[in-house]
């Protein structure tokens, strides 16, 4: 008898493990605002998107008023972070511009004209009651007399809560920001021009008249 309670048991500690209504997953979503500014990058590449270790895991995290970073095992992204930051971006930018910007790797036969890269510092649900994003974009342009971008991004969305759903809904707004920023390539920063110097080519090397030797 004893044993048979003790099976009950088991396959009820079991089943409350297992009862996958207990997790929640939560999607980064962009709202849609139908805002449309002029194409400045053409065809992009975007690098995967660098985040902090807390904001790299599955879990969704938050800051606390004792300053911690704190998470749930069971409040979840529904995709991994790094990945629906950077597909979830890409998109964001083509449709708020035109621009073709596609995550790594290039699958197109032609070569993007330009790479982009973003260096997130802090992507976090702040005790003060706002998510905040911050960081570093990155824009090189590799065709001769082009324009490379060196700019940063201060990002601060107000919390409805401090509940998963109200952070997702926070950072999704902040991507919407951030998306719009590289798209008009703006924050403070500085342009870079590509040299437009061409390279002499071998045979205008060897067509030049050699020095005179010493003494003749």
């Amino acid at each position: 008898m004893r044993l048979i309670l003790a099976s009950a048991a088991c396959l009820a500690l079991l089943g409350a493990c297992s009862n996958g209504e207990k997790t929640a997953r939560y999607l980064i979503d962009p709202p849609m605002t139908g805002e449309r500014v002029p194409d400045r990058l053409g065809t992009a590449e975007l690098k995967d998107v660098s985040l902090p270790e807390y904001a790299s895991g599955g879990e969704v995290s938050w800051q606390t008023g004792d300053g911690a970073v704190r998470s749930n095992t069971k409040q979840l992204w529904a995709d991994d972070p790094q990945r629906a930051f950077t597909l979830t971006l890409a998109r964001s930018i083509s449709d708020l511009s035109g621009a073709t910007v596609i995550a790594e790797p290039w699958p197109l036969a032609e070569p993007p004209r330009r790479r982009l890269e973003v260096r997130v510092e802090k992507a976090l649900a702040q005790a003060d009651g706002s998510y905040r994003l911050t960081g570093r974009y990155f824009v090189a342009d590799e065709g001769a007399g082009g324009t490379n971008q060196a700019r940063g991004f201060d990002i601060s969305v107000p919390l409805a809560d401090q509940n998963p759903a109200a952070i997702a809904r926070a950072q999704s707004q902040a991507i919407a920001r951030l998306a719009r920023q590289i798209a008009t390539l703006s924050g403070p920063g500085r342009s870079i021009r590509t040299s437009t110097a061409p390279l002499p080519r071998i045979d205008d090397i060897f067509s030049q008249p050699l020095p005179p030797l010493e003494g003749s």
